[in-house]
């Protein structure tokens, strides 16, 4: 099944490696001094249900005049918040990692592919989604792929983010953490019972905002940010996640997930989510005078002029052959990868268009890379992420994206005929 890194994923060849210090992926804490802490059932204050140390013994806090005292520092700990589900109705969870002191906060949305079918959202197809069965509460042990997913969650390397507070948000509903709806998809095939699916992207995004409002009631710099359908999330979701949460500024770097403008190949996909995961009903929620629902893309420019002084951004490798995948193959006759990567081209000419107009819209796009179908820029390590011709690499963009002073960055590097052929 082609899903993401991590949860089984494209069949991407060669090895991400080290560089610039960071590790091969499956390797260091993640984060973490050790196994995530699990829940006690203590109730946390906002309804919900948090870790409590691994003794057993209740959260301390709990009370309505203040953030929940953390249970452990520098720990994944679990988080559950009623009438939060995944995909299969079981319960939705999600994973807090506190810095003591801080006062910046990192959340990163879980990648996982999609699903709009019964297929997909069975798990029987090539184009699926993370997590059908749930999430496990060992999702964010040290031993996991997810501990070390991105260089950003790893407090054992250097980087911007290591001393942030940080929040994981895991992906089981196959709406890139945006759906909206109850649907039940029947076998074509007359085999398989009816699947009665839980596309609830939006409210868990809603309850897990809630809590974090709750616990993090000051911030100096919010991020948001994930690949994949993490990528599409953090783009999708910033408006709620940023009005929900006091930061004084604000940061996005959608990795792997744009949205591209409706008017070119991607047309076919944004009309078929919008009925299989009620996407319309989520826009209504958003401030009234953009089109969003005639053209998708102008959420990019939308959130850039509700948010002028945030710094947003897309990252992706142009020869993406993931993502690209489930945009475009099961919407055009004419899909072997020539194909898809000349829509998947001529969709990035549109975007990077549009990101001209805003000076907040920052954009990084290297040409290719062998490891993972060139699928996600900021996972496991930034090795081969350079666009050399520009003398920059990922963690250079993302020095870059923070630094409040600098113009935002607009990197393309140019076409490579000799790489991915």
């Amino acid at each position: 099944m082609v899903v993401l890194f991590g949860a089984a994923c494209g069949s991407g060849s060669g090895d991400a490696g080290t560089s610039d210090g960071t590790a091969e992926p499956g390797t260091g804490s993640g984060g973490s001094t050790g196994d995530v802490v699990v829940t006690t059932g203590a109730e946390s204050t906002g309804g919900a249900t948090t870790t409590a140390g691994t003794t057993g013994d209740e959260s301390t806090g709990g009370d309505d005049t203040g953030p929940e005292v953390p249970a452990a520092y520098e720990k994944w700990l679990k988080v559950e918040v009623p009438g939060t589900v995944c995909g299969n109705g079981s319960q939705y969870k999600f994973f807090v990692n506190y810095k003591e002191g801080a006062k910046d906060l990192l959340i990163y949305l879980e990648p996982g592919g999609a699903c709009w079918d019964y297929a997909g959202c069975s798990g029987k197809s090539d184009l699926g989604a993370a997590h059908p069965d749930g999430i496990p509460d060992n999702l964010l042990n040290a031993a996991s792929p997810s501990a070390s997913i991105t260089p950003l969650i790893r407090r054992n390397l250097e980087g911007p983010t290591k001393d942030w507070n940080m929040i994981f948000l895991p992906y089981c509903t196959g709406d890139v953490h945006t759906g909206n709806n109850v649907i039940t998809y029947t076998d074509p095939e007359g085999v398989g019972p009816d699947l009665e699916f839980h596309h609830a992207g939006h409210t868990n995004i809603l309850g897990a905002s809630e809590w974090m409002a709750k616990q993090f009631p000051e911030l100096d710099r919010l991020f948001v940010t994930g690949c994949s359908a993490g990528g599409a999330g953090s783009l999708i979701n910033y408006y709620f996640l940023r009005s929900k949460l006091a930061a004084k500024r604000g940061y996005m770097m959608d990795d792997a997930g744009p949205i591209f403008p409706s008017s070119g190949f991607s047309n076919p996909l944004h009309t078929k989510i919008r009925s299989s995961w009620n996407v319309d009903s989520i826009f209504s929620e958003l401030p009234a005078g953009f089109p969003i629902t005639d053209d998708f893309g102008v959420l990019n420019t939308h959130l850039a002029d509700i948010f002028p002084k945030d710094r947003l951004s897309t990252i992706f490798f142009q020869r993406d052959y993931n993502y690209s995948r489930y945009s475009y193959e099961n919407f055009f006759d004419a899909n072997a990868k020539p194909d898809i990567m000349s829509y998947w081209a001529a969709d990035t000419d549109l975007l990077v268009d549009l990101y001209e107009t805003r000076d907040n819209l920052g954009y990084y796009l290297p040409y290719w890379r062998s490891f993972n179908d060139s699928h996600c820029v900021s996972i496991a390590s930034y090795l081969d992420t350079d666009i050399e011709e520009l003398n920059m690499n990922l963690a250079d963009y993302i020095d870059e994206l923070f630094d409040d002073k600098a113009p935002m960055g607009r990197y393309m590097e140019s076409v490579q005929p000799e790489e991915d052929n």
